[in-house]
């Protein structure tokens, strides 16, 4: 008997912990989403920050609360400073001309209401922050209130170079900052990020910008499955290195064209443009994929059956381009054209990734869009470097090369047809367009790009038939016989 009263005194104890700690866990969780709204303007000798975030962010802080759970805005003071250092100035690392800054005093701080509209300029903010408090009969609950802080750095001089590392990210699970930065007698810049973006600076010189963006094209090409699989159908059927830079640099003049045009506002803004954008990529990789299979095939008929290494012209549209007859070779001029068609296509889809990330850019968009396209570039050339060595290795000890380009080409095929399918079911959610101005103005822009991007294949078109030209005219002819395909 005297047992089972322990037990039970023992499990109401066990219960009332566990109901005393819950209370206080459940009133600090970590919140799901949580928005940031911030200023940052030299004046002077001072550097301000105006800040805003949820109050229910900052966990760990026990608010002075009334009974009824609402904020108790007549003992806040304190507690309020102690929240947005906490939470707020020491998640903030900002730079003058790339030195740390010292740590920043606070000037003020205020307790507003969800309803509150005064971040809506810098001007409007200060203003509220630094007025008056709300009365302290001000009945609302706890965590539907907005934490206002002013900040104040010393720095040397308002025309300084400024970057901020907002490390802001430890507020919720998805944190979402918006920093406008007013420069002096200069327009605003407005960014936006979610999570911790790293440094980034307010009023980026040319180099750094450039820097900036070479890193993100080059972590971009590394981080696209679609954009490599088609890189890697550019490879399977050629692997020597003249026809590799044919073909490489094909399809980045390609997407450099459409990217830049893109940023500048030269393609459609319709919502059904970049799902057609995302189809059409996916019908790229499976076409590629197909005709390499094509391809692989024709050349394991010709080993098979060596009679077959002679077939008529007309009826080979991948072969070579050699008078009367032809050894079934995949045509290199062929090949490239086609890259460079859906080149213009892959630069669209680069351009969505960007749009983000042109706020980084400051005033130098043309550098930043140029810099991309080299940290493309270099990606692309890692890829290379792994790839093909890779599959030479892969073609001379694991499996033949005719058939393992089969193989392969298939993977990629079957892969790329998912996504084909997958894309086209999400843009057919999308009613057909209606021809309008803005429809016209769109198709006028796209229009212009294609007739750039035509000029110039038909520019390096003719310059490789004047330099194939010289050359044969300046060597013997010769004829060669038919040679063994590999």
């Amino acid at each position: 008997m005297r047992c089972t009263s322990a037990r039970t005194v023992a499990a109401l104890a066990f219960v009332g912990l566990m109901l005393s700690i819950g209370g206080p866990v459940r009133a600090h969780e970590i919140p799901a989403d949580v928005v940031v709204q911030a200023f940052v303007k030299p004046e002077g000798r001072t550097l301000r920050i105006v800040v805003r975030a949820p109050l229910r962010a900052m966990r760990d802080i026990e608010f002075p609360l009334r009974a009824s759970g609402n904020l108790d805005f007549g003992r806040t003071d304190r507690t309020l400073r102690d929240a947005a250092v906490l939470w707020i100035a020491n998640d903030l690392r900002v730079l003058e001309e790339g030195a740390p800054l010292p740590a920043p005093q606070l000037i003020a701080v205020m307790a507003s209401l969800p309803s509150d509209r005064s971040f809506g300029s810098f001007d409007q903010a200060v203003a509220h922050v630094t007025g008056p408090p709300l009365p302290a009969t001000t009945e609302v609950y706890w965590d539907q209130v907005l934490l206002d802080a002013i900040f104040d750095y010393p720095i040397r001089s308002e025309q300084s170079r400024f970057s901020i590392e907002p490390a802001l990210a430890r507020l919720g699970l998805r944190v979402t900052t918006s920093v406008r930065f007013l420069p002096p007698g200069g327009t605003e810049r407005a960014f936006e990020f979610s999570g911790n973006p790293g440094l980034i600076h307010l009023d980026p010189r040319w180099h750094q910008a450039a820097l900036s963006f070479v890193k993100i094209g080059f972590v971009h090409i590394l981080d696209g499955t679609d954009h490599l699989l088609f890189l890697v159908c550019l490879i399977v059927p050629f692997r020597r290195l003249r026809s590799l830079v044919l073909i490489v640099t094909a399809f980045t003049v390609a997407h450099s064209i459409t990217l830049i045009a893109s940023a500048y506002g030269l393609g459609p803004s319709a919502l059904w443009f970049p799902p057609l954008i995302e189809t059409l990529i996916a019908i790229s990789i499976v076409y590629m994929a197909l005709e390499n299979i094509v391809i692989s095939a024709s050349r394991l008929r010709a080993r098979l059956q060596p009679q077959a290494l002679l077939i008529p012209r007309h009826l080979s549209g991948l072969a070579s381009s050699q008078p009367g007859h032809s050894v079934v070779e995949p045509s290199l001029r062929r090949r490239w054209l086609i890259t460079f068609a859906f080149g213009l296509v892959h630069g669209f889809g680069f351009s969505f990734a960007l749009r983000q990330s042109l706020q980084y850019a400051g005033s130098h968009l043309l550098t930043s869009l140029l810099s991309f396209n080299i940290g493309v570039e270099l990606g692309q050339l890692l890829v290379l470097a792994l790839l093909v060595p890779a599959l030479q290795f892969l073609f001379t000890h694991v499996v033949a090369e005719r058939t393992g380009g089969i193989i392969l080409s298939a993977i990629v095929a079957h892969t790329a047809w998912h996504w084909m399918t997958e894309r086209w079911a999400a843009l057919r959610e999308f009613a057909p367009p209606g021809i309008d101005l803005v429809m016209l103005t769109g198709i006028v822009r796209v229009l212009l790009g294609l007739v750039i991007a035509a000029g110039v294949v038909w520019l390096v078109t003719t310059l490789r038939r004047r330099k194939a030209t010289g050359r044969a005219d300046a060597e013997p002819s010769r004829s060669l016989p038919f040679e063994r395909l590999r």
